[in-house]
């Protein structure tokens, strides 16, 4: 889990003289996370498309390098786009974790004014329509690149090139 690889990081390195700062903690504990999904995402659109199209690309003279760049991953990139962007919002909402290494993003400056104001439930609202909004505008460009890359135009962009 996310919270245990932060904990790791944060907790855990300074057991072997390693000290790095929270924010560092945060960035590296996300992008590992994270990278770990989109890697897969990657893989899986790759070999979601048809062996055929790298045998016929091969069997055209071309090389795997340059069937690989203008054959498949093309059609890959359009795969990937609706995966990538659930990815791209869950790490959005997964960054809320890192107000438990003492970052002060948009959770601990919420917990630092509920330790002023105690109007917790005011503040988690609002914390909560931040997030809402964040994720809604990240869904609608999605949304669009989505549309913009449909099957059709990426066959079309495959064909043109």
């Amino acid at each position: 889990p996310l919270l245990v690889q932060l904990f790791l990081l944060f907790f855990g390195l300074p057991q072997f003289d390693i000290l790095l700062p929270a924010f560092l903690c945060g960035v590296l504990g996300l992008g590992i996370y994270s990278g770990a999904y989109v890697s897969e995402i990657v893989r899986g659109a790759i070999q979601s498309i048809d062996k055929g199209q790298m045998e016929a690309a091969r069997s055209l003279g071309m090389s795997s390098g340059k069937a690989m760049r203008t054959i498949i991953l093309p059609q890959a990139i359009v795969r990937m786009i609706p995966p990538l962007g659930n990815e791209f919002i869950a790490l959005i909402k997964n960054s809320a974790l890192v107000s438990l290494l003492t970052i002060a993003d948009l959770m601990h400056e919420g917990q630092k004014i509920i330790s002023v104001s105690y109007r917790s439930l005011e503040v988690y609202i609002a914390v909560a329509l931040v997030y809402l909004v964040l994720t809604s505008l990240t869904s609608m460009a999605l949304q669009r690149v989505e549309k913009h890359l449909r099957a059709d135009k990426a066959t079309q962009f495959i064909f043109d090139n």
